[in-house]
């Protein structure tokens, strides 16, 4: 290695620790206290922001109640769900109830989805409510205009059922009233489908001698910051489609720096997203609304809330009664269920509750691939197999350019050395003679990074594929891995758990000492395909690519197993046609050879010329 080659790898390895050591030293506990800073101003502005009031809605001016906390607080869920009547939820899908105490949806579970791989483990619980711990709820009201008293519902009133039916199911709605007793008689009857939309009919009988003019509104509200993963390739926080804003989000922690985003006189909807799970509230297609993200302090818990109110008051008639309809989407973000509701309602882009990430037109392809394998071949580990066999069928062409050009790179390699030998003392001239070289036999020296250049933006597709799709969630494959969305979970560094002791308590390194089977087995097919290509000529050149399979072995540790599988499978498949591509094109490829070569200690430049 040359002096220029050796400062340049110790500049890069220098740099390194300068950015880790700054990271962990000083802009770690930087941020940390920034944190703590904005935590203690949130706190004391607590007072002066924690009326969440809805945007001010027409020509009237409409207010909103603010969204509370409750009256009370309460240890855990189950003390606060039975602390209030309530109206029950079941259907296929969904379990849950009403609270009778303001007719919030502010309990639900989905029954097809558990916390674990585990049949027994507890089924996901998506809305708790308001007061319990990481309370999540919707709602719906009605604002009056600027300046109106009037006794509207609020988070205290107490509806009634009307009606013998207590329980909402698919095919049976339930109606709520409440009497306000100056001449407003409000009933709300909500209905659910078969999976996870309910409609929500609201409805105004005025009694008194005078108009009335109210404005619908609705809310997602969610007290405490959730644990997120907080991963670059998908979002979770509030997000909504917004007419023209088209696509709108916002992470938790940045809400809390802009506390309020509104966005007046549009159209869509909006809500509040995890990474398998979302909530949103929906007004009718084509309905004007002002739309507000929020983030404020209540005593010591956050609160985040998207919410709409409708620009249009709906005039109540003396004497007369009014309607309005509105929707709420609650549940897991099954992509098939997203497009129906979609296409049979006409929800503005709802399919981007789902963030399919920057390569859209690639995701989304690739996970209808995955599923219409799924269907053939009834696991999705096969079906990430099937994948990549095709992937390889159409980039053939290609490829097949490109160890071609690998292959007559061998052929040559004995004029390279001569070359290198020769010209050893005089590096350009070197460098031209190998130029000239390459242009007369034809060869493309950087044909060996095609392969890998080709299929950077298809593992990047199904790696968000894998990552944000719910249909690989607790997918299994095949012996040990039972969920092809998490990590291989086995552990070389432990022995396979033969030894007790948590990698991820060494400090620094700890996330990089999760090292299963089938990165292991990725990185071996990696290694043993590099064997097959000619080596680099520049000795730094070859160190990087000696060391390359080590690092992706390591970085590949904590992806998905079904992104390890793929891979692993891919330098399979390209082992196979790299060395019948060559073998074809007379290139000798003694790949047991150069596997056993590359062990050896290469002899020193001096020794080489006395040869």
């Amino acid at each position: 290695m040359n002096s220029d080659n050796r400062n340049v790898i110790l500049a890069v390895v220098l740099s390194m620790l300068v950015l880790f050591g700054w990271q962990f030293f000083i802009a770690g506990p930087q941020l940390e206290r920034a944190q703590q800073q904005a935590e203690i101003a949130a706190a004391q502005q607590a007072e002066a922001q924690n009326n969440l009031a809805l945007p001010q809605a027409g020509a009237e001016n409409a207010e909103t109640p603010a969204a509370t906390a409750g009256a009370q607080t309460f240890a855990d869920r189950d003390s606060a769900i039975t602390a209030t009547e309530r109206v029950q939820i079941s259907t296929a899908d969904l379990e849950g109830s009403i609270n009778l105490v303001g007719a919030r949806i502010d309990d639900l579970e989905l029954k097809q989805y558990r916390e674990t791989t585990d049949a027994n483990s507890p089924i996901i619980t998506l809305l708790s409510p308001a007061g319990s711990p990481r309370g999540y709820y919707i709602e719906q009201g009605w604002a009056p205009a600027s300046g109106a008293t009037l006794n509207l519902p609020d988070a205290q009133s107490l509806w009634t059922v009307v009606g013998d039916n207590s329980t909402l199911t698919a095919k049976t709605p339930v109606t709520l009233r409440y009497d306000n007793g100056q001449g407003l008689v409000f009933t709300r009857t909500i209905a659910v489908d078969d999976f996870y939309l309910f409609t929500i009919t609201q409805a105004v009988e005025n009694t008194g001698s005078g108009d009335v003019a109210l404005f619908p509104y609705a809310r997602v509200v969610r007290q405490g910051t959730p644990p997120v993963q907080n991963f670059f390739i998908q979002h979770e926080g509030l997000l909504g489609v917004l007419g023209s804003n088209n696509w709108v989000a916002r992470k938790y922690h940045d809400i809390q720096n802009d506390r309020q985003v509104d966005f007046a006189s549009t159209t869509g909807w909006l809500g509040i997203a995890d990474k398998y799970w979302a909530t949103a509230v929906l007004p009718k297609p084509g309905t004007s609304i002002n739309a507000r993200f929020a983030f404020t302090q209540q005593g010591t818990s956050p609160v985040y809330q998207s919410n709409y109110v409708e620009t249009q008051p709906v005039i109540v008639p003396a004497g007369g009664s009014v309607s309005s309809e509105s929707y709420v989407f609650a549940g897991a973000k099954e992509e098939s269920v997203i497009a129906s509701y979609e296409r049979d309602y006409g929800f503005d882009r709802l399919e981007l509750l789902i963030d399919w990430g920057w390569f859209h037109f690639l995701t989304k392809p690739m996970h209808w691939l995955l599923v219409t394998l799924y269907g053939i071949l009834g696991n999705f580990g096969l079906a990430i197999l099937a994948v990549t066999v095709i992937v390889k069928a159409l980039f053939f062409p290609l490829a097949n350019r490109s160890y071609a050009s690998m292959a007559a790179m061998r052929r040559v390699q004995p004029e390279m050395k001569a070359l290198q030998e020769r010209l050893k003392d005089d590096r350009a001239a070197q460098q031209q003679a190998m130029m000239e070289l390459y242009k007369k036999e034809k060869i493309n020296p950087l044909s060996g990074c095609w392969p890998i250049l080709i299929q950077i933006p298809v593992f990047f597709a199904l790696y968000t594929v894998i990552f944000i799709s719910l249909e690989m969630r607790h997918a299994p494959f095949f012996g040990w891995i039972q969920d092809l969305a998490a990590p291989d979970p086995t552990n070389i560094f432990t022995l396979f758990g033969l030894i007790p002791w948590d990698p991820a308590m060494v400090p620094f390194l700890g996330s990089f000492l999760h090292l299963g089977v089938w990165p292991v087995i990725m990185g071996i097919s990696m290694w043993v395909q590099m064997r097959l290509n000619p080596p680099p000529p520049d000795p730094a050149q070859a160190m990087i690519f000696n060391w390359m399979p080590v690092i992706f072995t390591f970085m590949l540790g904590a992806f998905p197993a079904g992104l390890v599988i793929y891979w692993a499978w891919n330098n399979t498949l390209s082992i196979i046609q790299q060395w019948t591509i060559m073998k074809r094109h007379g290139a000798e490829v003694n790949l047991f050879g150069n596997i056993i070569e590359s062990f050896r200690r290469k002899p020193k430049a001096a020794d080489t010329s006395k040869n």
